[in-house]
C-alpha cells in the first residue's frame, strides 16, 4: 500500500466483493458494470427466478455476466443455490467446473429464497460432500420463525443452528454473510479459522433508527434488518480490526423503485456504485485513521477474503483520494429507476482514474 501525506491519497490492491446480487434481465448490465468497474472479482448470488441450482445454469449465468461486464480483468465467482433436492453428484460437478461456493438460504428468509432449505438436517449429505470437495457454505444466518422478532433472528440462528452445524462439520468452511449483530461478531471471533463473516456497507453505516426515522425508509430496508448502534459498532470494530475473519461483502441487492416503494417493499440495498469509497469513509470515521488502519482497510477489501477462498491476491491497484463526490439520485432501469444507497448525498472519498 502506498500512502500520501496526511493519508489524503493512497493506493491499495484492487478489492474483491465476496457477496453481490447482479440479478438478471434489464437490470443486469448496469449493476454488473458498476461492480466490474471497481472490483477485480465478485461472488454472484444465485437467487434468481428461477434460482441457479445446477452447475450448467451457473456457467451460463457467468457467461452472461462476463459478456455485459465489458472488462476483461473482471472475474465473476459463481455459486449454486442449495435446496432440499441438491445432490452430492451436483456438488462434485460444481467443484470440477470451478464453482466457488454453495449458498444456503433458509426457505423464505429473504428475496427469492422460497426454494431454500426447509430443514438443514435434510441437506447434511450435501454438507458432507462439500467438505470432501472443499466447497464453502455461504450462509444467510437467520431463522424464519414468525414468533422470533426480526431483530433476534440472527442471534437465534447462531445458537440454535449454526453452532450445531459447526460441531457436525468442523472441517467445512462456512461464511456468516452480512453479519449484523454483536452476537454474530462474537460468534465468528470465537469459532475456528474455518468460520468467517462478510460485512456490508449498510450494516457498518446505519442502524434501525435510520430505517425508521420519519417513517419507514424503504431504501434502507434489508435482510437482515438494520440493528442497534451497539451492534453497528461491534461490526465496525470487527471490520477495522486486524482479524482475518472479517472481509468485504457488500450484499449489494438492487430492486426497481416500484418494488422498493410499494406496500410491501422488497428487501435489499444497492451499494455497488460507491461501496469501496464508503468503506474508506467508514474506516476513517472509526477514529484510527493511521497507517495501521489503512493497512487493515486493504486487508479487509483485498486480502482476507482472497486468502479464505484460496484465491491469488490481486496485483492491480486502485487509488483512493480524499475528494468528495455526489451520489446520483437514481439510475434508469428500463421504465423504472434504481435508487442507490445515499442517493443524492455526498461521500468524502473517490477512486482516482477509474
Amino acid at each position: 500500500m502506498t500512502l500520501a501525506p496526511e493519508n489524503s491519497r493512497f493506493s491499495i490492491k484492487k478489492p474483491d466483493d465476496f457477496h453481490v446480487h447482479f440479478r438478471d434481465g434489464e437490470m443486469l448490465s448496469l449493476v454488473v458494470k458498476h461492480t466490474a468497474d471497481k472490483f477485480a472479482r465478485a461472488i454472484a448470488m444465485p437467487n434468481l427466478i428461477p434460482p441457479v441450482t445446477l452447475t450448467e445454469q451457473a456457467l451460463d449465468y457467468k457467461e452472461k455476466i462476463i459478456k455485459v461486464a465489458g472488462n476483461n480483468s473482471f472475474t465473476p465467482l459463481m455459486t449454486l443455490y442449495l435446496t432440499d433436492r441438491t445432490t452430492p453428484e451436483e456438488i462434485r460437478k460444481a467443484k470440477e467446473n470451478g464453482i466457488t461456493a454453495i449458498k444456503y438460504y433458509p426457505a423464505g428468509a429473504t428475496t427469492n429464497s422460497d426454494s431454500g432449505v426447509t430443514d438443514i438436517k435434510k441437506v447434511y449429505s450435501i454438507l458432507e460432500a462439500m467438505t470432501i470437495h472443499n466447497l464453502p457454505l455461504l450462509i444467510h444466518g437467520e431463522v424464519t420463525d414468525p414468533d422470533i422478532a426480526e431483530q433476534d433472528r440472527e442471534k437465534y440462528f447462531l445458537e440454535n443452528h449454526f453452532r450445531e452445524m459447526i460441531k457436525d462439520f468442523p472441517e467445512l468452511k462456512m461464511v456468516l454473510e452480512h453479519v449484523s449483530t454483536k452476537d454474530g461478531v462474537d460468534f465468528v471471533t470465537q469459532s475456528s479459522d474455518k468460520i468467517a463473516a462478510t460485512c456490508t456497507v449498510h450494516h457498518l453505516m446505519f442502524t434501525k433508527e435510520d430505517l425508521y426515522r420519519n417513517g419507514l425508509n424503504p431504501h434502507l430496508f434489508c435482510k437482515p434488518v438494520l440493528k442497534s448502534e451497539s451492534d453497528r459498532q461491534a461490526v465496525v470494530q470487527a471490520a477495522t480490526s486486524s482479524s482475518s475473519k472479517f472481509f468485504a461483502g457488500t450484499d449489494s441487492a438492487p430492486h426497481p423503485r416500484r418494488k422498493k416503494e410499494g406496500d410491501n417493499p422488497s428487501a435489499g440495498i444497492y451499494s455497488a456504485y460507491m461501496a469501496i469509497e464508503c468503506y474508506a469513509q467508514i474506516f476513517e470515521e472509526a477514529g484510527m485513521w493511521n497507517g495501521e488502519t489503512l493497512e487493515n482497510l486493504e486487508n479487509f477489501l483485498s486480502t482476507r477474503g482472497a486468502r479464505f477462498y484460496g484465491l491469488p491476491e490481486n496485483q492491480e491497484v486502485i487509488t483512493l483520494i480524499k475528494q468528495p463526490q455526489a451520489i446520483p439520485a437514481s439510475f434508469p432501469i428500463g421504465n423504472d429507476q434504481l435508487i442507490p444507497l445515499k442517493a443524492g448525498k455526498e461521500i468524502q472519498w473517490s477512486i482516482d482514474a477509474i
